[in-house]
């Protein structure tokens, strides 16, 4: 993996900026371990004792996070399974926190490219879908910033925008000596005591989604702000406007 790239693996950016991101743990994977999540192996036992080893190797330390947990490897979170659509991800056992990694493609894709070293492990937090953003950072400086779930228009976005714009800048003006990537993509969350905290870092371009700014191919010189999803529009049972 090319130096850049490995910052953007949450070990690797983590001692970097823990003091500005939810306190996380780190679980080494054997290699035979990877190679079963890799395969997709969700059961441990006399066939897969790797499995059962590495299940095993979880109890401790999610034994001192407080309820729910959250689960993800080095580069990627288990976004498209089950659990994540109707629990965002929580999990409680070691055993259901193995099982929705090994049943993720996404992390099974990681594992297979040898992108995936570590199981890491945070407090679940139910998080409020309007204070989640995407930064994308070009030459050190916040270039744009999305909202980030488009499931709709969010009115109360909209008289605090310039605000949380103006957050968002000096937060990244703030971190940006910390990063030995100048050109990056940051995805953060504003929580109700007015911090910002950053949920992880994505490569910039493709295949990063570049959400509502719609294309990487654009003039990232001229900054665009904050984009918000536009309110729905009205439409008129009379649209030629005759009368």
């Amino acid at each position: 993996m090319a130096e850049h790239e490995d910052f953007l693996r949450t070990p690797v950016w983590y001692p970097v900026l823990a003091a500005h991101t939810f306190l996380t743990s780190f679980v080494r994977l054997k290699p035979e371990a990877v190679n079963a999540l890799a395969m997709g192996e969700i059961v441990g036992g006399d066939s897969h004792p790797e499995v059962r080893e590495a299940i095993d190797s979880l109890r401790q330390p999610m034994s001192v996070i407080p309820g729910n947990c959250f689960t993800s490897v080095d580069t990627c979170a288990p976004t498209d399974t089950e659990r994540f659509i109707y629990k965002n991800g929580a999990v409680f056992s070691p055993e259901s926190a193995w099982r929705y990694l090994a049943l993720s493609r996404k992390v099974r894709t990681a594992a297979a490219n040898g992108e995936v070293q570590n199981i890491c492990l945070r407090p679940f937090r139910r998080m409020n879908r309007t204070r989640e953003f995407r930064l994308f950072i070009k030459d050190g400086k916040l270039a744009a910033m999305s909202q980030y779930h488009l499931i709709r228009h969010f009115r109360r976005l909209e008289g605090d925008k310039q605000n949380l714009l103006r957050r968002a800048e000096d937060f990244v003006n703030e971190i940006s000596w910390l990063l030995p990537i100048r050109d990056l993509v940051m995805d953060i969350y504003f929580t109700a005591d007015h911090r910002i905290l950053i949920v992880d870092l994505n490569k910039w371009g493709d295949p990063t989604d570049p959400l509502l700014l719609r294309s990487w191919d654009r003039d990232w010189s001229e900054p665009a702000g904050i984009v918000l999803m536009p309110p729905p529009m009205a439409v008129s049972d009379n649209p030629t406007g005759a009368f």
